[in-house]
């Protein structure tokens, strides 16, 4: 029989995916030895269970009587006695964490009358009520729905009535007032009472969790942090502990080191007579931690030894909340912590210089997404003039964006193009959206470890709370700064999350100090240290060599500087635009063999000459160029346009232009239905006298160059689109006549390996036969993407991709990261039958996925030789293949 519940003491970390994080973190605190509240979780199993079949698995409620029923032993008092009631909390926990995405519930089990018990027994009226208020609300909201504005627009009429700012000056009357209030409002809102059975509370709110694993902010938040939607939430049942009884209780949130910055020592924020859930959610402002100690230094110190304790356990940046009950400390969750970019490769490196991990273990914990968000631009500190307000760098970066003040208006503009900030007091769950559509994240209150805070960290977003200097209107759709100027909504703002500040306008930007590093070479202390250190381990422990893409002499100076080690795709259609099209006209245009030959000779020493300049820029590595593969009429004019501009002479009565005329004559011939099906790739060489021939000779003749020149050129030349080893063969026996040709004519041995790009289907599964003459393999998985999905990506991406990645279809764009069960078969076939051909076949792959940090790791496992990508994605490659090579070296999966 299955298995649903789990006492606390049963568990552990390595549970994870069975108790969920929270649970299995708690189990593991538990095992050892800290003041963590007596409790139970019931299994993620058992909400899949649920999700499946909609009822409650067989055995479950049995089993969490049972359980119950221990916790009420050890209390020794049961659950909403009258006189002195058990107290429980249910919270959410994935396997990943997803702050404030799913639902909790806290005080189940006081009523009309536990209330008065627990009143009498706490020897505090207004706690009692206080309590059993939170309570109301949550259930009401999270289990029977009603909208938590109502319950909120109740608050603020009392506050108003009393003439008080905040609830801690309601008294205990108030409050039992507020309570009749809130039942009202649900029997209003739902047609049914509040339920005073703590046993019907205690099962309603499990369900709710469970429930809430589909909710649409979870929905949502699990799609931005590719978590997979079949995990299900474990749910935790865990003994109330009050942080709310007075000035010698509270609550707060620590983290062993700043998540920041990195920097070691006790970060955090506390709130004196408060819940956990008042820190978080940055209603009221905290202290620091280190407040604390001058509070409450017993507790401070115990804090201290357990958080120390809890950091050498996980061997990581640790997250905890706790509370203090009456000067007694408890221990409430622990997690592996979400932390910035930046803090990243700096605890990365500093756990390494205090020999807690691994060169390994270090790498395994970066990644090349916070590598990415190190290089974007910063402001010029220099010119952003005098900030409009400070508040706390919650989370690193820059960001300019129109100010906005809700999450659906955030939505609609950015999914319009327009690049948002969005500004809040205090953001909720329910701002998740906008948080996703916005640039940069603002709020009036709160601190680094509230909401706000958190999800931005754990995102990469740009995030200053806690600027109290703003009173922010939402109603008025306005801020205004402490010195009267007013931000309407609209208004360009600039939000910098690494110094805490905002500007009015669009602030000027400059390279980050990383991208400085990699176009200097020029290291300095700190963040591009601890960069460097991880990238020079990644690039020694690495199987994958990293190639870029590059065109011109300056991007390929410029990879190299990036520490590319070659390139993977050279595209020669780009050395014909500008002022070279005409020449590319005149061979379109060209009505005899001999005017083609002439204008294939123009075009000849241009692409020598380009080709030198890369081939000089990346002397001794490998440059693989390829030969001309888009259709040709891409280089003519629009043919609407052309039409227009000879329908207009016509109608104004004079003769049109004979060159238009020629042209639309030429594009009109020319037209395809599908061009990228059409003619282009392998298909132009094989039906374009000339065209192979002249650019293979300006290769040739350019390596000659070099060689002359004293460098070491190692060209290599890749026919686009075959599907046929019949089109290479042809083709080939081209290239080898010219270079053969130029060997001879020069003096000058001149050899080019040939390969091709296997970017249809076809192509993957006869790669055996292709290889027969192909000494090189290149995956172009843009088209090879396009063609196994029948997609046109330019169509498709903008009508229906956001449909497929809301239904689960996609869990993320296969243009982004390789579709592993498509796309990714057909790799694995060419690869196994391309090399059994020819056992020393080269193999790469120069689309977009080659620095896409997943797919790297998918061309690791899948035995390639090399990736290649944009220059700047070169630095991300380096490290997603180092780390891709390491083998049990534990990652810190802060999701």
């Amino acid at each position: 029989m299955v298995r649903y519940v789990y006492d606390f003491h049963e568990g552990g970390r390595d549970l994870a995916g069975l108790l969920g994080g929270k649970g299995a973190n708690l189990a593991e605190m538990t095992r050892l030895g800290l003041p963590v509240p007596p409790g139970f979780v019931i299994t993620t199993e058992a909400c899949r269970a649920f999700l499946t079949t909609g009822a409650e698995p067989d055995g479950m409620s049995q089993e969490i009587s049972r359980r119950l029923t221990g916790l009420e032993s050890a209390a020794g008092r049961l659950l909403g006695q009258p006189d002195n009631p058990l107290l429980l909390s249910v919270r959410s926990g994935a396997r990943f964490s997803m702050p404030g995405m799913m639902e909790t519930v806290l005080d189940i089990g006081l009523n009309d009358e536990s209330v008065l018990g627990l009143a009498k027994v706490s020897g505090n009226e207004r706690f009692a009520w206080d309590s059993y208020r939170r309570l109301v609300q949550m259930f009401g909201n999270t289990v029977m729905g009603v909208d938590s504005a109502l319950f909120e627009q109740a608050m603020g009429v009392l506050k108003e009535i009393r003439g008080v700012t905040d609830d801690l000056h309601l008294d205990a009357s108030d409050l039992a007032e507020l309570v009749e209030e809130y039942k009202n409002l649900i029997v209003d809102e739902t047609g049914e009472a509040f339920p005073q059975s703590p046993a019907e509370q205690l099962r309603r709110a499990v369900l709710a969790v469970f429930q809430s694993w589909n909710g649409e902010r979870a929905r949502l938040y699990r799609r931005r942090e590719h978590i997979p939607d079949d995990l299900g939430t474990a749910v935790t049942v865990q003994r109330m502990v009050f942080g709310n009884l007075g000035h010698d209780s509270g609550s707060g949130v620590a983290f062993t080191r700043d998540p920041a910055t990195g920097r070691p020592g006790l970060y955090g924020d506390y709130l004196a007579d408060a819940q956990g859930e008042d820190v978080v959610a940055g209603i009221r402002n905290t202290v620091p931690l280190a407040e604390l100690e001058r509070l409450d230094p017993t507790s401070y110190g115990r804090l201290r030894d357990h958080m120390e304790t809890l950091e050498r356990h996980y061997r990581d940046l640790c997250d905890i909340e706790f509370t203090i009950e009456r000067g007694t400390l408890w221990m409430l969750q622990t997690r592996v912590g979400k932390r910035t970019a930046e803090a990243a490769f700096a605890i990365a490196a500093e756990l390494i210089d205090e020999g807690i991990v691994t060169p390994d273990e270090a790498l395994a914990r970066v990644s090349g997404e916070q590598l990415a968000r190190l290089m974007f631009p910063r402001f010029d500190a220099s010119a952003t003039g005098d900030a409009l307000a400070h508040g706390l760098p919650a989370s690193p970066g820059a960001a300019v964006g129109a100010a906005v003040f809700d999450s659906v208006e955030a939505v609609r503009r950015a999914a319009a193009g327009e690049k948002v900030v969005l500004v809040r007091q205090e953001t909720t769950p329910d701002d998740l959206p906008g948080m996703v559509a916005a640039q940069a994240v603002l709020t009036s209150r709160g601190g680094k470890t509230s909401h706000a805070a958190v999800v931005a960290r754990g995102m990469g977003k740009v995030c200053v709370c806690g600027a109290e200097e703003l009173t922010v209107d939402i109603d008025a759709r306005r801020f205004t700064t402490r010195d009267g100027t007013v931000v309407e909504e609209g208004t360009v703002i600039s939000v910098d999350g690494s110094a805490g500040a905002v500007y009015a306008g669009a602030a000027p930007l400059v390279d980050s100090a990383l991208m400085r590093y990699f176009e200097t070479g020029e290291e300095s202390a700190g963040l591009v240290e601890s960069v460097a250190r991880a990238l020079q381990h990644a690039d020694g422990v690495r199987r994958l060599e990293v190639r870029a893409n590059a065109d011109t002499p300056e991007d390929a100076a410029r990879a190299r500087r990036f520490g590319a080690q070659g390139i993977g795709l050279c595209r020669t259609e780009h050395m014909f635009l500008g002022e070279r099209r005409k020449l590319v006209e005149e061979m379109i245009l060209a009505d005899t063999e001999a005017d083609r030959d002439r204008a294939l000779a123009a075009l000849l020493p241009l692409q020598r000459q380009d080709f030198t300049g890369i081939l000089e820029a990346m002397d001794g590595l490998p440059v693989t160029i390829r030969l001309l593969d888009p259709p040709l009429h891409e280089f003519l004019p629009d043919r609407t346009d052309l039409a227009v501009r000879i329908a207009t002479a016509d109608a104004q009565g004079a003769a049109p232009d004979p060159h238009d005329t020629e042209l639309l004559a030429a594009v009109s011939r020319m037209h395809e239905e599908n061009p990228m099906l059409g003619l282009r790739g392998v298909r132009l060489g094989l039906v374009i006298p000339g065209l192979v021939a002249m650019q293979v000779r300006a290769v040739a003749e350019a390596v000659v160059e070099r060689t002359q020149a004293g460098g070491h050129p190692k060209a290599e030349i890749m026919v686009p689109l075959v599907g046929a080893v019949e089109e290479l063969r042809i083709e080939r026996e081209v290239v080898e006549h010219v270079l053969a040709q130029v060997s001879e004519e020069t003096g000058v041995p001149v050899h080019c390996p040939v390969g091709t790009m296997i970017e249809l289907p076809r192509a993957a599964l006869t790669a055996g036969r292709i290889a027969e003459e192909a000494e090189f393999f290149s995956f172009g998985t843009n088209d090879l993407t396009q063609t196994t999905w029948g997609f046109s990506r330019d169509d498709v991406e903008a009508a229906f991709f956001s449909a497929y990645l809301d239904k689960g279809i996609f869990a993320t764009s296969p243009f982004e990261t390789i579709d592993r069960a498509g796309v990714g078969r057909l790799v694995g076939i060419a690869v196994a039958e391309g090399r059994a051909t020819r056992p020393d076949l080269k193999i790469g792959v120069c689309g977009e996925h080659g620095g896409d940090p997943d797919s790297v790791h998918f061309f690791h496992a899948a035995g390639l030789d090399y990736v290649s990508c944009s220059p700047f994605r070169v630095p991300v490659a380096r490290l997603e293949a180092g780390r891709a090579a390491l083998t049990g070296s534990e990652v810190s999966d802060s999701r």
